[in-house]
């Protein structure tokens, strides 16, 4: 999707690999949940266009910065070679220059390697490799102004070693950095979270309640209304679904794509009771769904506070979640036919804003486009807001063309600005 400070868990280098996602189901047997499955990409996104916040770029690739056949880069840039080693961290950096610039760094050691290269007075870190294995080399693009740097080391297995402090004289603006944050720091805004999800859950109970009585008088019209504000409450918890377990593919579940596969018993929740409303369905056929929905969903209710989010994750999933709304919701792959894909992407948009209401006070100081962001999530969400009409959504498929241009130009912008809190957020070995 969309060089790159965290160049090491990009796809193609160095024979690094993402986890892949689950495979889809082979037969009409279902009940599994949607999200998360393009979390491996969310990765390598965040990899890649963090280049532009924190650092000038890193390269991910041997060819990067490569020689050219006459025997110079080819980037233009100038080259440094830096060791890698416990025993020669950062050797080989003797003409400190302010500007763009490559570091090319080579390991020399037996073991793979992180390397940061950081101001050793504030930690700010202003470029980084990732996985750097033995006998191999990787580039490492920075801008660098004026002030005191050092390279850091960090093999598998051993403590840190910074190598030696290497000043770039002069007056020259410092380039983009970014101060790590550490399991601790987490801890806080991960609690506040986890209680926002507590109270929504409190309200997703009510709601399920609300729509099992309405099925069960027979009250379809009512029964359509209170689906969705229901299904909203639990599409702005985008950050819990990883720590709701299986009681995610039970209450969200979508059903396979295959001929038959909306009929299967394992088709459950939201999605097959939507199935039922705008299909013609009865009350009676709906009573045992919308009961099993509200059983799942108090189940989900008496056992969260036993439930530990983690820490680690949640910068990533503010990514995730709006990466999940443009490749599910814009693409109209879970409409069952209540045409409210628009709906949900507004609600995915709240739960991003859910998250960064907590990750705030740790983000504004390590990412200087966070009014940018903001900007971007009001300037999306309008645009979706545009297409509500009363009681009604206007339908994916129903959009015009430049309706849907924007939209997705929206998403994908806010893509490439969540995609750096997700690397300043991932918990950095520091000693």
């Amino acid at each position: 999707m969309h060089g790159n400070w965290r160049s090491g868990v990009s796809a193609e280098p160095d024979g690094i690999e993402p986890p892949q996602p689950p495979p889809s189901p082979s037969g009409p047997r279902v009940r599994f949940s949607r999200r998360w499955q393009a979390g491996a990409a969310a990765v390598a996104v965040a990899a890649a266009v963090t280049a532009t916040v924190l650092v000038a770029g890193s390269g991910g690739s041997s060819r990067h910065g490569a020689a050219s056949a006459a025997g110079t880069p080819d980037d233009g840039l100038p080259h440094t070679a830096i060791e890698v080693s416990t025993g020669t961290c950062g050797r080989g950096w003797t003409k400190p220059r302010p500007g763009r610039q490559v570091f090319d760094l080579h390991n020399i050691s037996a073991t793979a390697s992180e390397v940061y290269l950081d101001d050793p007075r504030t930690g700010k870190i202003y470029g980084e490799v990732d996985g750097l294995a033995p006998g191999t080399s990787r580039p490492l693009t920075v801008d660098l102004g004026s002030g005191s740097y050092a390279f850091k080391c960090l093999e598998n297995d051993a403590d840190a070693v910074t190598g030696p402090t290497v000043v770039v004289a002069g007056d020259v603006p410092q380039g983009p950095a970014a101060a790590p944050v550490n399991q601790h720091d987490l801890i806080p805004p991960t609690l506040a979270y986890q209680k926002w999800v507590g109270q929504r859950i409190g309200d997703l109970a009510a709601g399920t309640a609300k729509l099992k009585a309405d099925i069960d008088h027979g009250d379809l019209a009512a029964a359509r209304t209170d689906w969705l504000t229901a299904h909203l409450v639990y599409e702005r918890m985008g950050a819990a679904y990883d720590t709701f377990g299986d009681a995610d593919g039970a209450i969200n579940g979508t059903a396979a794509r295959t001929p038959g596969a909306v009929d299967d018993p394992g088709f459950t929740g939201f999605h097959r009771i939507e199935y039922g409303l705008w299909h013609g369905q009865s009350a009676a056929a709906l009573r045992a769904p919308a009961a099993a929905l509200d059983a799942a969903v108090r189940e989900l209710q008496g056992g969260w506070s036993q439930q530990r989010m983690d820490p680690a994750a949640m910068g990533l999933r503010a990514h995730e979640i709006i990466e999940n709304a443009e490749q599910f919701e814009l693409t109209a792959r879970t409409d069952y036919g209540s045409g409210t894909n628009l709906a949900t992407a507004s609600a995915n948009i709240d739960g991003t804003r859910a998250i960064l209401v907590q990750l705030r006070s740790l983000l504004v100081p390590r990412y200087p486009d966070v009014a940018a962001l903001d900007a971007a999530l009001d300037r999306a969400q309008a645009d979706l807001a545009a297409q509500h009409h009363g009681a009604a959504w206007t339908p994916v498929d129903k959009l015009t063309q430049a309706q849907r241009e924007r939209i997705n130009a929206d998403f994908g912008d806010l893509l490439e600005r969540l995609a750096p809190v997700a690397t300043i957020f991932e918990v950095r070995r520091t000693a």
